[in-house]
């Protein structure tokens, strides 16, 4: 009875055991020969792999978030986690469809529908993968004002990977999550900290938080290893705004050691409208990280605009910056010191260039936009002399007026346009800035600094006082205008309030590219060899300028700067900071290195180089080198450690090519015993040497020994080439 009855059990379940219960869907995949990406039933990443080596940086996280508002709330979270998509795919597209979206509104503490549709189109593109989005809002008194997507969460970041940024041209961290963490929102009473940790990054606006200290050069960022990364790049030809997401979220301990990159948007989508962008790429890619220099300058060859800059300016070796008159009425330098003892000292280190500020009437700072000549130093025809005899024997003028502030005692804001045309915030308030300079007391810097207000570059009546400048720089007899502060976008912007929510301006970037592209066009209609500077380093106006004078150091810790020669090496751009006689042979080695121009600032542009006389020196040497071998140093194509190898470890060395030459520049900043190492280059001879320091180059150059500091400049020609 007990046999008969198991064998009938069995038998009945038999069928039940090759039949599948509930078989769990299999992602949708998209796979070449180099990528695969995976995407799960719930919009999970399941895998973003590099087929060439196998690496795959998928967490199983989710992809997206959403940030919107109402009349009575600000920032409502819209996560993807408990909504559900619906996956199609076709040939190379994977899409995502959200017919409605549901949210808890934490001004009512409800759950709410939201008749607010989202479509997400993944695309294989070749080496990259494109991350396509669209929203439609039809929900009533709501705007959709923060987009984050694409996001890879819970990455299993590789211990080789390093962090690049781009702000500064570059930026190279060993510790990703470290930097993060000690650079993140951890303000115990503004920021929910509790939930995550965030670095501020963006491009191209200067960020509220972190340690990073300016706004990304480049839209993009990456994790590098030796060997292969993973790069992220929102190729946008609108220009927008865009955050570079890098967060870190609590691990089962507790412990903010769960990274989450990305790229956040800012649709600013109202009822009734919708909003798309195709702009964001995620790579995984083999190689080092010169591949994410192809892989952004790749996509902007579609758009750049750049023209060769005048030969006077590719070997422009150093300049001069100085204030003739402060921001606080110190008047620091006559306008005969010029071509008196401005030239002297220059022509001792050979730098041939002053870069004047201040020399207006009420001096820095101070008047702005009033630019009018000293009446006390001979006004207009004193002026245009002291710049005309600098100029004999080939000392060039660059002519410093500022691109975007206006001073609210000048005239222009109290009884001009200023008023009109100035950036206001979302109830409609004008935004000031402040730059408090001191003088040797201590009430001005605390209480009594210049408060100014920002230009809308947008504004005909700004767009036209700059073209007026840069005439007048021309009329004057400088050699260059430069409009301070038109290289960046600032955290402040212009708002509309005509609509039903305030809309900022998220493209200022775009229109301050547009208004340098109108002054270079402009000024190469009357003088191709007359140029344009601006301050900051961000590609999109990058372009449009013949030098760009860069914001922050270039020989800090994390210094990176290598990233922005490599991918834009056409773009000149000066070093900064180093205005004492303090840790000289580095940062001069470190200019010389990258193939900057020297920024010469001597006590925060107060004073000249002959009063750091280490500088001095050390600077003269340098500069020598540069003018030997200025047609590959200053006028070359820089080309990172392509074309040579060094077998040496704790030395740099960079290479330079032009024509038929090729120059290598080595320095080293470990202390301890000399290191030597060969170098070998391939398709090419040997030609000449210099140094500096203790170095010392072989006689057929195939070796070269450096101690702390050294430096040499080793030049070779191709074989074959007299």
């Amino acid at each position: 009875m007990n046999i008969r009855l198991t064998t009938t059990l069995c038998s009945l379940a038999a069928p039940f055991l090759i039949l599948p219960v509930h078989a769990t869907p299999q992602p949708s995949t998209l796979r070449n020969e180099r990528l695969q990406i995976s995407i799960d039933d719930e919009g999970r990443l399941v895998s973003l792999k590099n087929l060439e080596t196998g690496r795959d940086y998928a967490g199983r996280d989710y992809l997206w978030r959403l940030y919107y508002d109402t009349p009575k709330a600000k920032e409502i979270e819209v996560l993807a986690a408990g909504q559900q998509p619906r996956i199609s795919q076709n040939g190379k597209t994977i899409t995502l469809l959200y017919e409605e979206l549901k949210a808890t509104d934490f001004s009512i503490r409800k759950e709410v529908t939201l008749d607010i549709s989202l479509r997400f189109d993944i695309t294989l593109e070749g080496d990259q993968i494109r991350f396509a989005s669209k929203i439609e809002n039809n929900e009533p008194h709501t705007i959709v004002r923060e987009l984050h997507y694409p996001l890879v969460g819970n990455m299993p970041l590789p211990e080789d990977h390093k962090l690049l940024l781009t702000h500064t041209g570059g930026q190279l961290y060993d510790d990703p999550k470290g930097i993060i963490l000690r650079n993140s929102n951890t303000s115990p009473y503004k920021t929910p900290a509790q939930k995550f940790r965030q670095m501020d990054a963006k491009y191209p606006t200067r960020t509220v938080t972190g340690g990073t200290g300016g706004c990304m050069a480049s839209n993009c960022f990456a994790y590098v290893g030796e060997r292969e990364g993973l790069y992220f790049g929102s190729h946008d030809l609108q220009f927008q705004d865009t955050g570079h997401g890098l967060r870190l979220y609590p691990d089962g301990e507790g412990g903010f050691s769960r990274l989450e990159s990305g790229f956040y948007k800012y649709p600013q989508c109202l009822s009734g409208e919708s909003w798309s962008c195709s702009a964001n790429v995620i790579a995984p890619y083999t190689g080092t990280w010169h591949q994410t220099s192809k892989l952004y300058r790749r996509w902007a060859d579609t758009w750049w605009d750049h023209r060769e800059a005048p030969l006077w300016v590719q070997k422009m070796r150093s300049w001069q910056r100085v204030i003739f008159r402060h921001q606080y009425g110190e008047l620091l330098f006559r306008y005969t010191d010029l071509p008196g003892r401005i030239k002297r000292v220059g022509e001792s280190v050979g730098a041939d260039a002053a870069f004047t500020f201040g020399w207006w009437e009420t001096g820095m700072d101070h008047g702005n936009p009033h630019y009018n000549a000293d009446p006390a130093q001979g006004g207009d025809e004193g002026w245009k002399q002291a710049i005309a005899e600098f100029k004999k024997d080939g000392g060039k003028v660059l002519l410093y007026f500022n691109g975007k502030l206006i001073d609210r005692e000048s005239e222009f804001y109290k009884s001009g346009a200023g008023r009109e045309i100035c950036y206001r915030d979302n109830t409609g308030a004008e935004f000031t800035e402040q730059y408090r300079f001191t003088g040797q007391g201590t009430f001005l810097g605390d209480y009594n600094a210049r408060t100014f207000v920002i230009a809308d570059t947008r504004s005909e009546i700004w767009r036209r006082m700059l073209l007026e400048w840069a005439d007048r720089a021309r009329e004057y007899g400088a050699n260059s205008v430069f409009y301070d502060q038109l290289g960046y976008g600032e955290r402040a912007t212009n708002w509309d309030l005509s609509r039903e929510f305030p809309i900022p301006n998220l493209r200022v970037i775009a229109d301050k590219a547009e208004v340098l592209k109108m002054i270079r066009d402009h000024n190469i209609r009357f003088d191709p060899e007359f140029v344009l500077g601006t301050e900051w380093l961000t590609d999109v106006t990058a372009q449009y300028c013949d030098y760009i004078h860069i914001y922050q150091v270039t020989a800090g810790r994390y210094s990176f700067i290598d990233w922005f020669r490599y991918t834009f090496p056409e773009i000149i751009i000066s070093d900064r900071e180093i205005r004492d006689d303090t840790d000289i042979e580095r940062r001069v080695n470190n200019t010389l290195l990258k193939g900057l121009r020297n920024d010469i600032e001597i006590y925060r542009c107060r004073d000249l180089i002959d009063k750091t006389p280490h500088y001095r020196s050390y600077l003269a040497q340098a500069n020598e080198i540069k003018r030997r071998y200025e047609h590959l140093l200053l006028m070359g194509r820089y080309r990172d450690v392509e074309g040579f190898t060094l077998s040496a470890q704790g030395i740099e060395a960079r290479a330079y090519t032009h024509g038929d030459g090729m120059a290598i520049v080595a320095t080293r900043t470990e202390a301890g015993d000399p290191v030597s190492g060969g170098i070998e280059v391939p398709g090419y001879r040997f030609v000449e040497s210099s140094t500096l320091g203790e170095a010392r180059v072989s006689r057929n150059g195939d070796r070269i020994t450096l101690g702390q500091y050294d430096l040499a400049v080793l030049i070779y020609q191709k074989e074959g080439r007299p």
